[in-house]
């Protein structure tokens, strides 16, 4: 962080105060507040945190504003065009794109830290029969530790890396062995000559009784997918991570920190929200019925995978997600699937409804892929597991550089206390 050039001024108590402002290479200025509670014996209150940056940063930038969203620099739609999830894994990592021979390497790698510790199966099998994924992950990527104390040293930067590389390795076999137990079907395992997406797609959806070929445009869709997730600046599961972090404990019990935030509806469920509320429309004729809902002050259903919290203009994610949720449709087709029908017929009507267009009201990545993991055959029940799987790379990224930081904290939040003051204990006879 580079010294502060302007500062602001705090009127309190019949007291001034000197701010330092910090200028960012993009977005709004910062006022530097760490000093506040020593010289003028106050806090800040901000719930949620949404005005306030516990950290800097080189990762990710997002503008919501204008629909910006850059990681090192790059904007996330020419990645997602042009480069694929490994390369931008490395990106993230690293701060640069690889050189050829570079990306050779980081690719064998990971390709080579795919296998699971075989005594890992019993955690899985402890496990009801019927488990959530996600409650299988958070338990499993947790359990890493137990298995892998060659990389639990944050303090060793060789360990650090290690620890990375076999995250990034090893979630989607975790995340398809989660899918396969709660499906009653054998564990299938990583196949090195496969890439990372593809080998994903085979651990899912392979059998042992029988060959399992992965179709080019499905993996290509389900790269995408986890390019489009890899990271999103300091969301609710990357701070998560950060403050597991903060506290010194081991990578893999702060990624299952970040597992188990994602997994709230409010974060990671939205194309799971996403794909029932296109359950619930049921049929193509009942569309209009629920947008008139959409538009409807006093009623409180919400049309999911629209819009976005951050995004305020578009999703720069949505392009290029819509563009292989066509490519994912035409290759297997919407005929037989009403849910996919709806989908098609949803996105079309509120586009060309005024009240959707004027509000800014676009399709997000949530809805497109959403309507791709639908149509490859994915459980509702997945969606979470794999954008967990995709922003694995971000959260350890963030993890790698707060590690780094001089300037790292243990994370304290203060408080608006409103609860009573203090008072005498009194004796359980003369109450």
């Amino acid at each position: 962080m580079t010294d502060a050039k302007k500062t602001a001024k705090l009127s309190f108590d019949g007291k001034e105060f000197d701010l330092p402002i910090f200028s960012p290479t993009e977005g709004p200025d910062v006022i530097d507040i760490r000093k506040l509670y020593a010289d003028a014996g106050v806090f800040t209150y901000d719930p949620g945190f949404t005005s306030t940056a516990s950290c800097d940063s080189t990762i990710t930038y997002i503008d919501g504003d204008a629909g910006v969203l850059l990681h090192r620099g790059y904007p996330i739609d020419q990645l997602a065009a042009k480069s694929h999830y490994l390369e931008v894994c490395f990106l993230l990592l690293y701060g640069y794109l690889p050189k050829a021979e570079e990306l050779e390497t980081f690719e064998s790698t990971i390709t080579h830290h795919t296998m699971l510790h075989e005594q890992m199966q019993n955690f899985f099998r402890g496990f009801r029969r019927d488990a959530h994924p996600m409650a299988t992950m958070v338990g499993v990527v947790g359990a890493m530790a137990a298995f892998y104390h060659d990389s639990t040293d944050i303090t060793d930067p060789r360990q650090r890396e290690i620890a990375s590389h076999r995250l990034i390795a090893k979630v989607p076999t975790i995340a398809a062995w989660a899918y396969k137990y709660s499906i009653g079907q054998p564990f299938i395992y990583p196949h090195n000559d496969l890439d990372y997406a593809a080998n994903f797609l085979h651990m899912c959806f392979a059998v042992p009784a029988e060959k399992y070929e992965v179709d080019p445009i499905l993996a290509r869709a389900m790269d995408r997918i986890f390019t489009l997730h890899a990271d999103h600046e300091q969301n609710a599961s990357t701070s998560t991570v950060r403050l597991a972090s903060s506290s010194g404990a081991n990578p893999f019990a702060c990624i299952a920190a970040g597992i188990a935030c994602l997994w709230g509806p409010a974060h990671g469920g939205a194309n799971q929200a996403c794909l029932e509320m296109l359950k619930e429309i049921g049929t193509v004729d009942r569309i209009p019925e629920f947008l008139a809902r959409a538009k409807d002050k006093n009623d409180p259903f919400r049309l999911m995978g629209f819009g976005h919290r951050v995004y305020k203009n578009f999703d720069p994610r949505a392009k290029v997600m819509k563009q292989s949720a066509d490519e994912v449709l035409d290759l297997l087709g919407v005929e037989n699937n009403p849910v996919l029908q709806v989908a098609k017929e949803l996105e079309k009507q509120a586009l060309e409804d005024p009240y959707f267009t004027e509000k800014k009201l676009f399709p997000n990545v949530d809805f497109y892929s959403g309507i791709i993991l639908e149509a490859m055959g994915f459980p509702t029940s997945m969606f979470t597991p794999i954008f967990a799987l995709s922003r694995t790379v971000g959260w350890i990224s963030q993890w790698k550089e707060m590690i780094s930081d001089p300037q790292m904290k243990i994370g304290r939040p203060r408080q608006l206390y409103q609860g009573e003051s203090q008072r005498d204990y009194v004796d359980v006879e003369n109450r």
